[in-house]
């Protein structure tokens, strides 16, 4: 019987790398995204559920749509980031970052925690550093992010006697689509960004430690830290 991992925001980045690993190492994987028109992955075991983390409505649909039964890895990988000053943001920003952050991650959880114990399975969070240290002209993303790493550090010891290992990813910056629409990015310089390989291939890692042992949190950074500097983009 197939194992079935579960990854948000699978449609580009992050979540799409992730995916194409699970898919290499014998999973069949439900990905989640709201647009897959240039997603790039061909395989039969990917199924395609469009959703929009952002809607509560949409999120609660999502177990309906897969073999939850057989669920073994469950990955929070969505994410949506608006960078100005607080008062610059407008109402609907503030809910979608803190929806599809951190409120679809809560929720997904619920649904498929009794399973995922059941099968002595995983929850990754693919959460930020600006969850860690003071996110300047990012405040609310960072508060999302730094509210995702405490319910999963909660999580896993709350659950942890049911073998199920939850686990928390902080990267720095990530060379993907996230930052086309933002007044910076990362700089051309190989060592100044994490590639969304890199995240997968650490997820990898975790997934071949011996039964008994669990790495709960890793922070992975970029060699140099750079930031490019683009025109500002007014929201």
């Amino acid at each position: 019987m197939d194992k079935v991992a579960l990854v948000s925001g699978a449609s580009s980045g992050i979540g799409k790398e992730i995916a194409k690993m699970l898919l290499e190492i014998g999973y069949k994987v439900y990905g989640i995204g709201r647009d897959f028109s240039k997603c790039d992955i061909k395989d039969k075991n990917f199924l395609e559920i469009k959703a929009d983390l952002s809607d509560i409505n949409s999120i609660k649909e999502i177990k309906q749509k897969i073999d939850y039964k057989n669920i073994h890895i469950l990955i929070h990988s969505a994410g949506v980031g608006f960078f100005a000053m607080h008062e610059e943001l407008n109402y609907k920003q503030i809910q979608e970052c803190i929806n599809v952050n951190f409120t679809s991650s809560v929720i997904l959880s619920k649904e498929f925690l009794r399973e995922l114990k059941k099968n002595s399975g995983y929850i990754f969070f693919i959460s930020s550093l600006s969850g860690v240290k003071p996110s300047p002209f990012g405040a609310l993303y960072g508060a999302t992010k730094a509210a995702t790493r405490h319910f999963a550090t909660s999580l896993f010891e709350e659950s942890r006697k049911h073998n199920l290992k939850v686990i928390n990813i902080n990267p720095g910056f990530v060379k993907t689509s996230f930052f086309d629409n933002l007044h910076f990015g990362c700089e051309d310089d190989n060592l100044s960004f994490i590639k969304p390989e890199d995240i997968a291939k650490s997820i990898k890692d975790i997934l071949s430690l011996r039964e008994g042992s669990i790495i709960t949190e890793i922070t992975i950074n970029p060699q140099k830290f750079k930031i490019k500097m683009k025109k500002r983009v007014k929201n």
